[in-house]
């Protein structure tokens, strides 16, 4: 048991943005797949595989390329909370599962709390790795940084 414990973690970063929670939040839940648009040199395609954009159990498949190489996950969406402007994914298939038992992305968006307008979107990474070779993903988390600041700049260009 402690082996797995071992395997098991929970990566964390947070990312200040001009848009609202709300917009940050409605890319992400109902429209993913105007978000290679924002980025496409990361993120190639997304297409709805089953389901419906928006919805929970809703089966979503991203292209996207990461340390230089193309790469393909499938998701589901766990959750999507439109008041805490959060949505969860879990990846089912692709490139994450050849290193990982389980990978569930979370991110959620918050107002900016100093006051100056703008969002902290909050991501979250939990995974087990399938052994102690695998890398823990802090290349997907700034993956995931980097995406937010581009479609940060897609919501917000002539604002």
């Amino acid at each position: 048991m402690a082996a797995s414990q071992a395997l098991t973690g929970k990566l964390e970063a947070d990312v200040e943005i001009k848009a609202s929670p709300q917009q940050f939040h409605d890319m992400f839940s109902n429209k993913p797949h105007h978000v290679h648009h924002t980025c496409y040199d990361k993120i190639q395609g997304c297409d709805l595989h089953d389901g419906s954009w928006g919805t929970v159990g809703s089966v979503i498949f991203w292209n996207y390329v990461h340390d230089g190489k193309a790469k393909a996950a499938k998701e589901i969406v766990e959750a999507i909370d439109p008041e805490k402007n959060a949505i969860t994914f879990r990846v089912i298939e692709g490139d994450l599962m050849k290193d990982y038992k389980s990978f569930v992305i979370h991110a959620q968006a918050s107002p900016n709390p100093k006051g100056k307008g703008g969002s902290i979107v909050h991501w979250t990474l939990e995974y087990e790795r399938l052994h102690d070779a695998i890398a823990h993903p802090e290349t997907e988390l700034q993956f995931l940084a980097d995406v937010s600041k581009d479609v940060d700049a897609h919501l917000t260009q002539g604002n």
